[in-house]
């Protein structure tokens, strides 16, 4: 996985710059999104390992799929990555330019997840909290997991909060095996 990673990197980045540049962050979101879900659908997948498709030919199929959705310089980049046989790279491509998006537009993504369904006012002070602590706007996703038994886990980039009572229960065992 991470050696996928790497190699899409440049061109996440490629297409980051090309976005910021137009000012077209939206659109390139949303034109990969749509690239990345062409690439994976699984009637598609054996023509994307198929050496005998010449890469022109595979990169005006996906083209042609997109259709109007996608503008010159998105069927300019479907093209590079299949000169390059890296059509299969997009969903890692779209993972890493959303990335570098929400840097760019100085927004956290948070995944908040409880043993109960939060409600909206939990969750915008769960936000507000999040916002406050780390300077930035913050999209807060929600799942909800029975198993933590109480309480929350948030994670947010790098940042884990902990504050389950599964997550207390493992720390007091972790500490009275000391």
């Amino acid at each position: 996985m991470a050696e996928r990673r790497t190699t899409a990197r440049p061109y996440a980045e490629a297409a980051f710059a090309l976005a910021r540049d137009a000012r077209r962050l939206k659109p390139w979101s949303e034109m990969l999104a749509l690239l990345a879900a062409v690439v994976g659908d699984a009637g598609l997948q054996p023509l994307l390992d198929d050496p005998r498709l010449p890469r022109e030919r595979l990169a005006e199929l996906i083209i042609e799929i997109g259709d109007r959705h996608l503008d010159s310089e998105a069927q300019n980049f479907v093209r590079i990555l299949a000169e390059n046989r890296r059509l299969a790279l997009l969903p890692e491509i779209i993972e890493l330019y959303e990335m570098r998006r929400a840097e760019a537009e100085a927004i956290v993504e948070a995944d908040v997840t409880s043993a109960y369904a939060l409600t909206d006012a939990e969750q915008r002070k769960i936000s507000e909290a999040l916002k406050r602590r780390l300077g930035r706007e913050v999209r807060v996703t929600t799942r909800v997991d029975a198993s933590l038994l109480g309480g929350i886990v948030i994670r947010a980039g790098d940042l884990v909060i902990d504050g389950s009572v599964r997550g207390r229960i493992a720390a007091l065992a972790t500490h009275l095996n000391y």
